[in-house]
């Protein structure tokens, strides 16, 4: 039974968030799917679309539910340098140290994604299927989020360096536009994850080395860039909404040379 629910946790970080847009989250736990060996493939296959559907409920509730909020991000930098050694990974450790109120203000992603698991656990053992599909559905949003920079940074819109928007930019325009003609997302089977807690721990840090690329990359584009290049209006669903163009869309991910790719690919 364990083994077997590593594998689900496997493959929804595997495969493959604010927090990715809604295509990307969907997206990410669709192709987690396949990801699945045989035996669970009977469970998971027929409810794909349920999977890919309600990958995208912990965002619709998150304005909603006080406490959902700080379970999509933490804001790593707060504790110091790369690799932030002074922050426990162990929940009691981190409570005693900081405080459960400030390590909420800060953001409790990979720390959740356990609890979910845990919950995932107790779903299989009562034998309840709804709360499988739930769960698992709301699992693999909670891991995609923890493979977004800017989910392990406090500056996560740009807010500090004058560059709102980019939030949206890395983790929606950019998978919205190239995904579906330019990324691969058949990566193979998944594999078997020996300790889930280490392991989401060391994609949380992964994120937190890649933001200032993700800051610093948008900066550098947009200083050689021609200004009246870099937004365009587009037609969304009736509405005329203004958003970065194609061709700045297209060079930035370029210049990430196939970040956004990647961080999905493990989601």
């Amino acid at each position: 039974m364990k083994r077997c629910l590593l594998l689900i946790a496997c493959c929804l970080l595997a495969c493959k968030s604010f927090c990715w847009g809604f295509y990307a989250h969907q997206k990410i736990n669709y192709y987690a799917v396949f990801l699945l060996p045989p035996e669970m493939m009977v469970l998971y296959k027929p409810n794909i679309a349920f999977i890919s559907e309600h990958a995208v409920d912990p965002d619709k509730r998150r304005y909603a539910v006080t406490d959902e909020g700080p379970r999509h991000y933490i804001d790593i930098n707060h504790y110091g340098e790369y690799p932030y050694t002074s922050l426990p990974h162990k929940w009691k450790d981190a409570v005693a140290k900081f405080g459960e109120d400030s390590l909420q203000m800060h953001g409790i992603v990979p720390w959740h994604i356990q609890v979910m698991l845990l919950r995932l656990t107790l779903a299989f053992k009562e034998k309840n299927f709804s709360r499988i599909l739930k769960t698992s559905a709301e699992l693999g949003h909670y891991i995609a989020d923890s493979h977004v920079p800017l989910h392990a940074n406090s500056n996560h819109n740009g807010q500090f360096t004058n560059q709102k928007g980019i939030h949206g930019f890395w983790e929606s325009r950019v998978p919205e536009l190239l995904a579906e003609k330019d990324f691969d997302f058949f990566i193979g089977k998944a594999q078997y994850i020996d300790n889930p807690g280490a392991f989401i721990w060391a994609r949380v840090l992964e994120s937190a080395k890649a933001a200032d690329s993700v800051l610093s990359f948008e900066r550098e584009l947009t200083n050689t860039f021609p200004t009246d290049q870099k937004y365009s209006f587009e037609n969304r669903k009736g509405v005329l909404i203004r958003q970065y163009s194609a061709a700045f869309t297209i060079a930035y991910n370029k210049k990430l040379d196939g970040m956004i790719e990647r961080r999905m690919r493990l989601s």
